[in-house]
């Protein structure tokens, strides 16, 4: 029996900052108020921690020593340390790294940190595809990239346009009592605005998309029998995790470019937790953007392709509904801090399973499905898909 699926890796505690615009700080900074909100809620000490994990920046694009200075800023000496670059799909991506160096004997207490300040200062450099294709032709990277996927699944399905309506509305509905989802955001919304809001790149409207900020997040993780020992009462198990890097870069399997990782690791996770997607109580999906949701939908199991849209009218997926999806706003309606938005969802995963997310919190929070995307290649989906499933410690 492995780490996970004994429910021996527990993950103690989480904070996160509110999320801003243009907030004027660098990600080291907002990283140590979230550190320090984690340390004083979990009465670790910080000469405690040994072990790191940290999400990249775009604030901090072309630094070669990030990690290693990060933790220096924070004050950390540690005996494992690892930086993930897989986008989205880093920080829950994290969370099993820290578990590995935890069961590899390198560390006893990992902190995973996601942290960009990349509104106030963006200096990443994408190449590849990007400088030799994409740029000289004003291909505008994601959204672009999204549009083109949405014109396919309009091409093939057509879009359902009051489904990603409904989604819109429900997410805005969380961020509305989120007090860390960023304040232009929180502003209510209908599904006349969200279908008469402009067209940004055919067929993707503004309220498709997510919207950038600044904002860092930290989770706390040790093993269960240590968590145990140092009387933490709350935790959470990840009980599976499956990851797809570059989901058939040569087009072996399938020429179908709405086809993404999703189809693999969605069914490997459930068959590794003994789940079936109608057991999951809430969602807590990588939204960049509204088609994504509908995507995963219909590529992880819970129907058809070409059914996300029937799937989301016909069931409830707010807060208070049978099957929750991104309650506290998700990237959408809380905002994205660049390559710390994992973060988001993940922060709110946690929340939501600690029945700490007070009047927006779930009436079943006994298990949770995570989500990660990152990076678009060219001409296809998105290069990472991940799938984790939690378990609320008993």
């Amino acid at each position: 029996m492995g780490l996970l699926d004994s429910r021996g890796l527990a993950i103690v505690g989480y904070a996160e900052t509110k999320l801003v615009r243009r907030s004027g700080r660098s990600a080291l900074s907002l990283a140590g108020e979230a550190v320090s909100q984690l340390l004083a809620r979990t009465g670790v000490e910080r000469r405690r921690i040994d072990g790191f994990a940290t999400t990249l920046a775009m604030s901090e694009g072309g630094n070669p020593f990030y990690s290693n200075l990060m933790c220096e800023g924070l004050g950390l000496s540690v005996s494992w340390c690892q930086a993930t670059d897989i986008g989205g799909a880093s920080s829950g991506g994290n969370i099993v790294r820290a578990g590995m160096a935890i069961d590899a004997g390198m560390c006893e207490i990992a902190l995973c940190v996601a942290a960009d300040a990349v509104t106030t200062q963006d200096r990443s450099v994408q190449s590849g595809h990007r400088t030799e294709y994409c740029d000289p032709a004003g291909y505008a990277g994601p959204l672009s990239a999204f549009a083109l996927l949405s014109s396919v699944y309009d091409h093939r399905y057509g879009l359902p346009h009051d489904a990603l309506a409904k989604l819109a509305v429900t997410q805005r509905n969380g961020a509305l009592l989120n007090d860390n989802a960023c304040e232009v955001l929180r502003k209510p919304l209908t599904e006349q605005d969200y279908l008469d809001s402009r067209i940004v790149s055919d067929p993707l409207r503004i309220l498709d998309c997510v919207m950038r900020c600044d904002g860092a997040s930290a989770v706390l993780v040790m093993s269960t029998r240590l968590a145990k020992e140092m009387g933490f009462e709350k935790m959470v198990h990840p009980i599976s995790y499956a990851e797809r890097i570059n989901f058939d870069p040569r087009e072996e399997e399938s020429t179908d470019i709405l086809q993404s990782g999703f189809t693999d690791v969605g069914p490997r996770a459930f068959e590794a937790a003994g789940m079936k997607p109608s057991e999951v109580q809430m969602l807590h999906w990588y939204d960049d953007f509204l088609i994504a949701l509908i995507l995963q939908l219909e590529q992880t199991g819970f129907c058809g392709p070409g059914e996300g849209g029937a799937f989301v009218k016909a069931h409830d997926m707010g807060f208070a509904g049978e099957l929750p999806i991104n309650t506290g706003g998700g990237q959408i309606s809380a905002g994205q801090p660049g390559l710390a938005g994992g973060g988001v969802n993940l922060i709110e995963c946690i929340r939501q399973m600690f029945g700490e997310a007070g009047p927006r919190q779930v009436r079943r929070h006994a298990n949770a499905m995570l989500s990660g995307i990152g990076v678009l290649p060219y001409a296809r989906n998105w290069g990472t898909s991940s799938v984790m499933l939690l378990e609320r410690g008993r």
